[in-house]
């Protein structure tokens, strides 16, 4: 669990508000934002207080496990989710893997929608299969998920909003399939932007994962990701948390059993730690980040518009657009916008790409600076073809990621491009 002091007050404040003023006490002496705490080890002043520590993980001992500077993270990213615990980890991939285990052992499944990112694809398809889980991809509807849910499934997941395609998880009825039968639901939140666009918590969703390398560090300078947790699980019909009868995790634990184990798995036991100055960028990315996704949004909805008015381009997806297929589930869920990320077709992507000027072609999500890519070719490249169309992608897909630039300027170099 992550215990940094913060102000009563979080919860019931603004987004803006929050970003800003979470986990940074009040005091004489104390830093007017979040210093960088460079330790690999935290002293004990006895034999009892150390043992204490080891057994019950609830203050300071080891760098791999905690540290000030990303609990000061944690405790932001907690009040900005809406939850009760945040473990922050090296990586989206390894935020991933932490949510799927938390709920997954060998001999269980998982219902995913089959609009991902092209990285949880490869690790439900490649990686979980290695420690004896299973993993069905379906299309991203109540109906598709219901009907592939199975006995041993422990976990729904989907991502808010999907990359590239924009599809937006139905995340009350994706809850109730998974509860029904004693499952847990998880939202990649990447595209949420930290809570700034959904907070899937506040809808039914148990866990929250997500890459903070995207909007939250916000500047294409660092790598993060991390894992919350709301209050309202059920784990009472999951084995992992259940077998051991007064030894069972659940029993030991209660209410932080969901929360403990992701920091006991996905820092303690396989090491995907934040390192504390990367905690300190995110955490300053942060308070922008309301500031930049706000406008991102309105650049990226004017985009999709125009773009749609432009010779040589094919088909273009934004949630945001009227007939987008998930803009009714987007004003349901979104709240600031529809997101900063669009996907269009050009006829030549090679040598649309070669001519842009302004744009740059990365395969970064959530920069202050536009990016581009050809998923077709990196970030969906060793998908399989099947499961790349199903993510939204053909041959002539160009993703964009939107800064904070001038659309003018954005324009006339995509237009120049074309």
């Amino acid at each position: 669990m992550s215990d940094v002091p913060t102000d009563p007050a979080a919860t019931d404040w603004c987004y803006e508000t929050a970003a800003v003023q979470a986990s940074i006490p009040r005091g004489l002496g104390q830093t007017v934002g979040v210093p960088i705490h460079a330790a690999a080890a935290f002293q004990f002043d006895t034999l009892e207080q150390a043992q204490g520590e080891f057994q019950n993980n609830t203050g300071l001992s080891y760098a791999r496990l905690q540290n000030p500077t990303v609990r000061a993270l944690e405790g932001r990213i907690t009040a900005l989710e809406g939850g009760a615990a945040t473990v922050a980890l090296a990586s989206g991939q390894a935020a991933t893997l932490t949510a799927i285990l938390s709920a997954c052992r060998a001999g269980d499944h998982v219902v995913s929608a089959s609009s991902l990112f092209g990285g949880t694809t490869g690790m439900l398809n490649n990686i979980l299969p290695l420690m004896g889980i299973s993993a069905t991809l379906v299309d991203n509807t109540p109906d598709a998920v219901r009907a592939a849910m199975q006995d041993n499934t422990r976990l729904v997941w989907a991502e808010m909003i999907s990359n590239p395609a924009g599809d937006i998880a139905d995340i009350g009825p994706f809850a109730d399939i998974a509860h029904e039968r004693g499952a847990l639901l998880a939202i990649d939140n990447t595209c949420g932007g930290v809570g700034y666009l959904c907070r899937p918590l506040a809808f039914g969703a148990d866990i929250v994962a997500q890459s903070l390398t995207k909007w939250a560090g916000g500047h294409g300078s660092v790598m993060g990701g991390s894992v919350t947790v709301g209050t309202g699980h059920d784990l009472s019909r999951n084995p992992s948390y259940t077998d051991g009868g007064d030894s069972s995790v659940l029993n030991v634990r209660g209410g932080e059993a969901l929360a403990w184990r992701q920091r006991w798995l996905g820092a303690s036991q396989l090491g995907m730690t934040l390192a504390p100055h990367s905690a300190f960028l995110i955490a300053q990315g942060l308070e922008t980040l309301a500031l930049r996704l706000s406008r991102e949004c309105e650049s990226a909805l004017e985009l999709a518009r125009w773009l749609r008015t432009q010779p040589g381009v094919g088909r273009v997806s934004y949630p945001g657009l009227e007939d987008h297929p998930f803009h009714a589930q987007a004003r349901r869920y979104l709240s600031h916008g529809c997101g900063a990320v669009l996907a269009f077709e050009v006829p030549d992507p090679a040598a649309f790409l070669s001519r842009l000027r302004v744009l740059r072609i990365a395969p970064n999500l959530g920069d202050v600076r536009t990016l581009v890519v050809h998923p077709w070719t990196t970030t969906h490249g060793r998908v399989p073809e099947a499961a790349r169309r199903a993510a939204g992608v053909t041959p002539q897909t160009i993703r964009m990621s939107v800064g904070v630039e001038d659309v003018k300027d954005l324009k006339a170099d995509i237009a120049r491009a074309l």
